[in-house]
C-alpha cells in the first residue's frame, strides 16, 4: 500500500535523485580511466593494415597505409611526438578538468624520460577531433613512439593511472 501522505511529486523527486546519484556514481568510476583504443574514422582494418577510404591509386586500387603510421600524420602537430611515447590531451578553453589534466600530464612528462605531453585545443582542430572520435574534453590519448594510439581516457585521469598506461605503452 502506498503511503497516503507521500504525493506523486515526491515519488518523482525521489526517482530523479536516485537516477542522478546512479549516473554520478557511474561517472565517478569511469572518468579518467584508460581504456582500449578507438578506430580512426575514414579507415577500416584490412588484414593487418588500415585502408584509407576514398583514396585511389592510378590503377583504381585502394591505397593502404602501414599500421605503424601516426594518427597525427598530415597534421601540424605530427613533428612533436616523444622519443618513447606521447600523451596527447584534447582540451577546450573553459574546461576546468582540462587544467588539472594539463598539470598531471606535465608532471608525468617531466618525470618519465622520452615522453612528451602535447595539448591540442579541440575547437581549433575539429577535423582531427572528428577523425579520432573525441567526444568530450579532456580526453587523453597515449601514443607509442610511432604515433599509434595505445590507450585513451575521457575525463581527468589520476597520475597513477597515467603512469600505469604509460608503462604499458613503453613495454610495447
Amino acid at each position: 500500500m502506498v503511503c497516503p501522505t507521500v504525493t506523486q511529486g515526491a515519488w518523482i523527486l525521489l526517482a530523479v535523485l536516485v537516477l542522478a546519484g546512479g549516473f554520478g556514481a557511474y561517472r565517478a568510476v569511469s572518468d579518467g580511466r584508460f581504456r582500449g583504443t578507438h578506430q580512426v574514422r575514414g579507415t577500416r582494418e584490412v588484414r593487418g593494415t588500415r585502408q584509407v577510404r576514398g583514396t585511389r591509386q592510378p590503377g583504381g586500387t585502394s591505397e593502404t597505409e602501414s599500421p605503424a603510421q601516426s594518427i597525427l600524420a598530415g597534421t601540424n602537430i605530427d613533428h612533436a611526438l616523444g622519443e618513447r611515447a606521447t600523451m596527447l590531451q584534447f582540451s577546450s578553453a573553459f574546461c576546468a578538468p582540462c587544467r588539472a589534466t594539463r598539470r598531471i600530464l606535465a608532471d608525468v612528462a617531466a618525470v618519465v624520460p622520452g615522453v612528451e605531453h602535447i595539448e591540442v585545443d579541440a575547437e581549433h582542430h575539429l577535423e582531427l577531433v572528428r577523425r579520432l572520435g573525441i567526444t568530450r574534453t579532456p580526453t587523453t590519448l597515449i601514443l607509442d613512439r610511432n604515433g599509434r594510439e595505445i590507450s585513451r581516457a575521457s575525463g581527468a585521469p589520476r597520475k597513477e593511472s597515467v603512469l600505469a598506461s604509460l608503462g604499458n605503452a613503453l613495454e610495447v
